[in-house]
């Protein structure tokens, strides 16, 4: 067969193929193979496990980088060359969910042999095509992708935004940390994939975390934890005692940290931060990647714990304020994104079911969660944690039971009081239910549930819940990795 003709039907079945430039990727591109806990956040008792496989990039060192997606929960990594053949058994190292990145090695020397460090970029410019490289049926496979645009996003697993590169593509199957190449080096790693819109996490990006934990002064990401509004209306601004052309970003609110005095105070306009002036959509002209949200900021060159410079306009005055960037943290929700250093909690009293409210849980619902899950409980992200009430718990469930019948559909409420006391966790849980009035238990809900409150008789309840242990199959009547108040953390090892 000609080498024409062969190329007509690689490109008629819609694969591109490898040129001898690009086949020096096999020694870089590597498979990795993750076991890890998939948790059931319906039926938390359950813990079932499911394995993926995804890419990784070796970087030296016997070091592996790829994104952190799956490995917080992992209980089997293994790495495989080449594509095919032999799989090596490795362990992650270090992860930071909020960088979604992590570092995986391997103890066994031979993995190592003909691996050859890949180069990640320092800049990526725009309006540039770029090749997607993937293993594929044991074969490393190129593609060409469209460069759409850079912008500001949250990562897969955080809130923390930073700069994403935006890629167009038919290509079905991305998202699993395949590298993205130009010019010989390493523009990005893939995370995921919606319609034609592929999100890179770009190499500059990674090297800024990689070099500072490589140095031992990786803190955590920063971000800006106020919120805040554009600055388009123009009588706004002006009752602001804004001067001059309109511009700047409004902020709105700003949380209260225990300990922590702000220097930011609502009806603040950001003018400047770290030296880039704010238009009225919020934005700043990035000299690299063109306008982009003023949050990229917060991980442009930065990291929990910098000082980022800002001019604000207040009471009609200019003012120049040093903003510390806080540590993102998990529990800086009231309904927390993720939880990775425990599996889901519960409590089963008399068959109710008792879970913490969070991201996770209302994944439950799959990928269409926003639109699914139960609104009243989404409404619930949109507040902050406060030092009454840090977090929430819901009833899940109810497990049918003779000393709960009536309540058998009720479920998806939050728990505001038991047996008058303020519900914030689980832990909170157990310790009202040791506290009966008048011989019975009364949980209240949150105002705007159809439910309002509910009560079960006191002295039947601990023989109701061994009863629904027994019929159930349940493991325990409850599972609370910390009895005290909880310290979710944002599970980064190193």
């Amino acid at each position: 067969m000609t080498r024409p003709l062969l190329l007509l039907l690689l490109l008629i079945a819609g694969l591109a193929p490898v040129s001898s430039a690009e086949a020096v990727w096999e020694k870089s591109v590597v498979t990795v193979e993750v076991t890890f806990k998939d948790y059931d956040f319906f039926q938390p008792w359950n813990t079932p496990t499911r394995s993926v496989r995804k890419h990784g990039l070796y970087i030296g060192g016997q070091e592996i980088v790829t994104t952190a997606q799956y490995l917080p929960t992992e209980t089997l990594v293994r790495l495989q060359k080449g594509g095919r053949g032999k799989w090596y058994p490795a362990k992650v190292v270090w992860f930071d969910p909020h960088a979604d990145l992590a570092v995986i090695t391997s103890e066994d020397p031979e993995f190592w042999v003909g691996l050859r460090p890949a180069r990640l970029a320092k800049a990526i410019p725009q309006a540039q095509d770029f090749n997607l490289i993937r293993w594929k049926d044991g074969n490393l496979e190129s593609r060409r992708v469209e460069f759409s645009k850079f912008t500001v996003k949250d990562g897969s697993l955080s809130f923390a935004p930073r700069l994403t590169l935006e890629l167009n593509t038919d290509l079905g199957g991305l998202g699993w940390a395949e590298p993205v190449m130009l010019n010989g080096t390493v523009a990005g790693l893939t995370t995921s994939k919606g319609g034609n819109t592929c999100n890179v996490v770009p190499a500059p990006f990674i090297r800024q975390i990689l070099e500072a934990r490589a140095k031992g002064r990786y803190p955590g990401m920063g971000y800006f934890d106020f919120v805040w509004e554009p600055g388009e209306n123009p009588t706004t601004l002006e009752h602001l005692g804004l001067k001059g052309p309109s511009r700047g970003a409004i902020v709105i609110r700003v949380p209260n940290r225990p300990g922590v005095d702000p220097v930011l105070k609502p009806r603040d306009l950001l003018l400047e931060v770290d030296g880039f002036p704010i238009d009225v959509a919020g934005d700043y002209l990035d000299p690299q990647y063109g306008h982009l949200l003023l949050e990229n900021l917060s991980s442009r060159g930065h990291l929990a714990g910098d000082m980022v410079r800002m001019k604000v306009l207040r009471d009609g005055m200019e003012t120049n304020i040093s903003y510390v960037l806080p540590k993102a943290e998990y529990h800086d929700d009231l309904v927390p994104r993720e939880l990775f250093d425990h599996p889901p909690e519960y409590v089963v009293a008399g068959g109710l079911v008792f879970q913490a409210l969070d991201q996770p849980f209302l994944r439950g619902w799959g990928e269409d969660w926003r639109r699914r899950a139960p609104f009243r409980l989404q409404h619930y992200q949109n507040g902050s944690p406060t030092a009454e009430r840090p977090s929430l718990v819901l009833l899940s469930n109810v497990l049918p039971d003779p000393v709960n019948v009536g309540y058998q559909e009720a479920r998806f409420l939050v728990v505001d009081r038991i047996n008058g006391r303020r519900i914030s966790t689980l832990a909170d849980v157990v310790e009202a239910l040791k506290d009966p009035k008048d011989g019975v238990h009364r949980v209240e809900f949150m105002k705007g549930d159809t439910l309002q409150s509910l009560l079960l008789d006191a002295a039947s309840m601990d023989q109701a819940t061994q009863r629904v242990i027994r019929r159930y199959g349940l493991p325990a009547a409850q599972r609370i990795t910390e009895p005290a108040a909880k310290t979710k953390t944002q599970g980064t090892m190193g």
